[in-house]
Order: C-alpha cells, then sequence, then structure tokens
C-alpha cells in the first residue's frame, strides 16, 4: 500500500510585501557595531516571563542589536497591539499585514509583567494600526493607566505611531499621563518617501508639538536613525524643526538593515562622528541627548530618564 506524504508547509514570509524588491547585499558591521550574542539566564529568564503573558516586544520584532545587554538586567520593551504592522517601512523588521483584534486583557498582562521584572522605567511601544478608528490610542491609555495602577511608582515611556488621519488620539493618550512621550521621526524628510512611505514628516512634527500644547510639563522625545544617506545639514535641519516643536530628548543611532530586502546602508558613520553629532544637538538646546552607533529609542532609557528630569530641574534652578 502506497503512503502518502505530508504536504511540506510553506512558511509565511515575514515581509511579502518587500519580496518584489532587489536584494540589497547587507554590508559587513565594522568593529564598533558588533555586540555579544544573547546568553545570559536573565536574558532567559525575561524571554520566559514574555512568552507566559503572550507579550510582544520591539526587541525580538525590530531585531534590536542591544537585546542580550538589556534583557541581561530584565529590561524589556513591551509592543502592544500585536506582531503586525498596517505599514511597511524599509527600515523596519516588524511584520506588514492585516493585524488581529486587539487582546482586552493585554493591558493587565503587561502591568503584571512590570511588576514581574521589578521595572523602574518601562517603554511601552507598538506597532502601526491604521486599522483601527483611533489608531490604537485608547488601547495605549489602558496601559498607561494599568501600569500607574499596578506599580505606582513605575515612570512610563511610550514610544507611538503618528497617529495619522485620527483626530483626538493623542490627546487620549497625553491625558493618561505618560511621563515620557517619545514619537521618532526617523531620518530626514527627503527621505520619507523611500524609507517611511506611509508616514507624513510633517505630521509626525506636529504630533510632538501638539503634546506639549496639552501638557507643558510633559517630557517629549524623538529619535533618528543614520547610515541611510542624510547629510550632515539635513540632520541639523531636523534638529531645528524638533527644537521648535519644544523637544525635550533626542536620539541618534546607525542604521543596521535587518535583510536584504530591506534599504541598505549608505554609511557607517563613526563614534567620533556620532559625538560631533550628539555636540551639535546639545548647542541647539535639547536637555538630553543620546547618540552613539547603538543608540534605540528604549536603550538605557531609565538611567535617561533620571538624567532628563534631572537637567529640567537644573534649567528650572538656572531661570530663577
Amino acid at each position: 500500500m502506497d503512503t502518502l506524504e505530508k504536504p511540506v508547509l510553506a512558511r509565511a514570509e515575514r515581509h511579502p510585501e518587500k519580496a518584489h524588491r532587489p536584494d540589497n547585499p547587507v554590508a559587513r558591521k565594522p568593529d564598533w557595531i558588533r555586540v555579544k550574542a544573547p546568553n545570559s539566564p536573565e536574558y532567559a529568564e525575561t524571554k520566559r516571563l514574555m512568552r507566559q503573558y503572550g507579550l510582544s516586544t520591539v526587541c525580538e520584532e525590530a531585531a534590536c542589536p542591544n537585546i542580550g545587554e538589556c534583557w541581561k538586567l530584565k529590561h524589556a520593551t513591551f509592543m502592544i497591539m500585536g506582531d503586525t504592522c498596517t505599514r511597511a517601512c524599509a527600515f523596519c523588521n516588524v511584520k506588514t499585514g492585516l493585524p488581529g483584534a486587539l487582546n482586552p486583557h493585554e493591558p493587565a498582562n503587561v502591568a503584571e509583567a512590570v511588576q514581574k521584572l521589578k521595572l523602574h522605567h518601562v517603554v511601552v511601544t507598538s506597532v502601526d494600526r491604521d486599522d483601527l478608528d483611533d489608531g490604537g490610542a485608547a488601547h495605549f491609555a489602558a496601559v498607561i493607566t494599568a501600569i500607574h495602577a499596578a506599580a505606582p511608582g513605575t515612570t512610563v515611556e511610550i514610544l507611538t505611531p503618528d497617529f495619522l488621519r485620527k483626530p483626538g488620539a493623542i490627546e487620549t493618550v497625553v491625558a493618561a499621563k505618560p511621563d515620557v512621550f517619545n514619537h521618532n521621526l526617523e531620518t530626514v524628510p527627503r527621505l520619507y518617501p523611500t524609507i517611511r512611505p506611509g508616514a507624513r514628516y510633517f505630521t509626525s512634527l506636529q504630533l510632538l508639538a501638539r503634546v506639549k500644547e496639552t501638557d507643558p510639563a510633559s517630557f517629549t522625545k524623538s529619535g533618528l536613525m543614520v547610515g541611510l544617506g542624510e547629510t550632515r545639514a539635513e540632520i541639523g535641519q531636523v534638529m531645528d524643526d524638533l527644537r521648535a516643536a519644544d523637544v525635550d530628548f533626542l536620539t541618534i543611532g546607525q542604521y543596521l538593515q535587518p535583510t536584504p530586502k530591506h534599504a541598505a546602508v549608505d554609511k557607517f558613520w563613526t563614534p567620533d562622528e556620532f559625538a560631533q553629532l550628539a555636540a551639535m544637538a546639545r548647542g541647539k538646546g535639547f536637555l538630553m541627548v543620546s547618540a552613539t552607533p547603538l543608540t534605540r529609542s528604549s536603550y538605557h532609557a531609565g538611567d535617561d530618564f533620571a538624567q532628563l528630569r534631572a537637567a529640567r530641574q537644573a534649567k528650572l534652578t538656572a531661570s530663577t
């Protein structure tokens, strides 16, 4: 009797929308970018906890190079509203597609995980949810509120989408009182059509300005990647635009190409060049600047927040 072979199921593509693109060879990283593979017991425990509560992290989904260092300290960055994004940015390794329904238990699960990890400062980000009427603003607010209730001593930093064409979304999130409101510009406006095609540069700027208008006491933050073909003059203009929006904290890090289907690295900026960018940003009046090859939005976020508060207090003291 003949036996039937089981069909081999093809693995779903992570980025089907990029499949038609020509490959960009992934450049060899310079010595100053290489990091050790994660293998600590604390890393394993953090991963187990994320799976226990059914939570996603941007550390894993975006293939962050700092995951080993951060998870050794149990500093995971929660990514809410699923692991599938409605946009397809050329730099990002998060899956693209039609996301599922929101998990009503997610706010409580995130809050409980924050408790278990004993975090003093937590960063919460999300995929873009253009499919939702409010872009997920109410869900963000619910997560912030749940963390405040479960861990009142923990400060909350959020990294949100741009809430493009979602009126009232910014105000909903601000009303939940996050300690830091972060939204990344990612790159210079000239590169938006190819690198961040679903977004609008001035919409992102306006979001950051609106947060400060709604709650002048809030801390605002934004981040840039370099290595995509931007010029130093263009970076300087973005810094000026962010200061015009009264943004307090700027992060700058090196873009790293996740796969051959993503945008190619145009240049690896050296540590000395990052130091020059940091000096430029401080000269323009940011309260806090973090600019190194491995800087990411949530990298050392807790320590940075403490310095940010101290910098504001020093500025207020000096003005009185």
